[in-house]
């Protein structure tokens, strides 16, 4: 098995790394990362239509930061991935809002969650 320290050693190329792993830049600088590397987070839901019809990563290490390789509808590209706050979303009111306001937990402020109304999405106080 291989040791965690050549996960985490710099680098400058992905020559700099052994064992066919990558060198991936984040925050705190390059690291050599396993090439089928999974980053923590969920890849956003498609607002409307496709994006370019091209292959910008095959997996999340192919990213920088925080970015996860998702599908954009045709292709690939490295995109934020969406955080999930806790608690639930209250049942949907009468009140009918049919817009789609957020697509995701990190869209909305504070603790509020990105829940469905009667026929949308918005941001509302999780119960």
């Amino acid at each position: 098995a291989e040791s965690n320290s050549q996960i985490l050693r710099g680098c400058v190329s992905d020559k700099d790394c052994s064992g066919g792993h990558k060198c991936c830049v984040f925050d705190c600088g390059a690291v050599c990362v396993p090439p089928a590397f999974t980053k923590p987070g969920v890849c956003p839901r498609r607002k409307f239509g496709a994006g370019m019809c091209a292959e910008f990563c095959v997996n999340d290490s192919d990213c920088p930061n925080d970015e996860k390789c998702c599908s954009n509808g045709c292709g690939h590209e490295c995109t934020a991935p969406y955080t999930v706050k806790p608690g639930r979303c209250a049942l949907p009111k009468g009140t009918p809002m049919c817009a789609e306001y957020c697509y995701h937990d990190g869209q909305c402020p504070a603790e509020q969650k990105c829940c469905p109304t009667t026929c949308g999405h918005a941001c509302s106080e999780p119960c």
